[in-house]
């Protein structure tokens, strides 16, 4: 949290990136159904980890995010992007 700005002004702004990364995993979940491709299947899918895990560490009243449990869904969302880029460009097909 940063240390001059008030709560109200923290969970705007939470409430703001929390409402970006579901705006992000619907735009990748409208191109899943478009074309089938699983990279942006698991890419809407890291976006709503994304925003689960924005707002937690102000809502549980976590002092700082780093040292939280609540992180580890952030290294989840990051490492389900590298497992679909890996899996795109190292021959599979990223269908089904």
């Amino acid at each position: 949290m940063i240390p001059n700005e008030s709560p109200e002004v923290w969970g705007f702004i939470n409430g703001l990136l929390t409402g970006g990364f579901l705006m992000a995993a619907l735009f990748f979940l409208r191109f899943w159904r478009r074309t089938g491709d699983g990279l942006f299947a698991a890419f809407a899918a890291a976006f709503v980890l994304l925003a689960i895990a924005q707002p937690l560490p102000m809502l549980t009243g976590i002092p700082s995010e780093s040292q939280a449990p609540i992180y580890l869904l952030r290294l989840a969302a990051f490492l389900l992007i590298i497992w679909a880029i890996l899996r795109k460009n190292l021959g599979g097909t990223g269908r089904g």
